[in-house]
């Protein structure tokens, strides 16, 4: 029986409060490791930090900020990490929120910018502030939350489908610089999960269809050869699986978890 061992491990799981972020912590909590959740609301972060299970010496912490202004980011990660000078954090979760649904020829530059900022500077920031620690270590896991949109574009996710590639790009590239020193750097796409983002995309698409959303839901279900939405926690038992030990020799891959609904090879 193999076995997903992160016991002596701090990972720093972004957008960890609800959804994909929070799966992925309770799976990394679950395997031993000390979680450090970040989110922007200080109530879901504390009700979630009770939440996780507690294996061995294992300590959960969290990070207030919100990761659609990047000077907030960069200054909680500093606080936190001036109050912990010692601490070496072994595995980055980049997970955060896509953009709002949308025609690429009807979004502005202001869109792109934001969100641009949201997801590839911050990750950068948050690599670069970690890395020392990591190639000390000789151990460092960064695993990247995008989509499927980066080996076939999804319709009416203009920007996002932009972004995620951008991101798939920076992962690939950074990956090949920190091999060496025992550092993976992987994606995780994933399909139509059940979450509150294809809630949105959901109901965005019936109102932009004049269609109700069960019909727009129904669309959605044909076009996944497994039959069904994923779930949350099938995204953690990847990530889990990613930051552990055993995936030491896998880097630079974007791995689909999306029912087979992905045609690209």
């Amino acid at each position: 029986m193999i076995t997903l061992d992160l016991t002596g491990k701090r990972a720093l799981v972004c957008g960890s409060t609800q959804g994909i972020g929070r799966a992925i912590a309770q799976k990394f909590a679950e395997a031993g490791a000390s979680v450090i959740l970040a989110a922007r609301n200080e109530a879901a972060l504390q009700k979630t930090a009770q939440e996780l299970s507690h294996v061995g010496n294992a300590q959960h912490t969290s990070i207030c900020a919100d990761f659609g202004r990047f000077e907030d980011v960069e200054k909680a990660l500093a606080s936190f990490l001036a109050q912990e000078p010692n601490t070496t954090i072994h595995i980055l979760v980049n997970n955060t929120g896509g953009p709002s649904p949308g025609r690429i020829a009807e979004a502005t530059s202001e869109q792109f910018a934001a969100t641009f900022s949201q997801h590839i500077l911050v990750s950068q920031m948050l690599v670069q502030r970690l890395l020392s620690g990591m190639k000390q270590a000789q151990y460092g896991r960064v695993i990247n939350i995008i989509s499927t949109s980066v080996k076939q574009p999804i319709p009416n996710l203009g920007v996002s489908n932009t972004i995620r590639g951008a991101m798939a790009s920076w992962a690939k590239t950074l990956s090949m610089e920190v091999a060496t020193d025992g550092i993976t750097v992987n994606n995780i796409l994933p399909g139509f999960i059940k979450t509150g983002r294809l809630d949105s995309l959901t109901t965005t698409t019936a109102k932009n269809q004049g269609k109700s959303a069960e019909e727009v839901a129904t669309s959605m279900l044909q076009t996944i050869p497994a039959g069904r939405f994923g779930e949350p926690e099938e995204l953690g038992n990847l990530a889990t699986f990613l930051a552990s030990p055993l995936a030491a020799y896998i880097t630079g891959t974007s791995i689909a978890v999306d029912g087979g609904r992905t045609s690209a090879l």
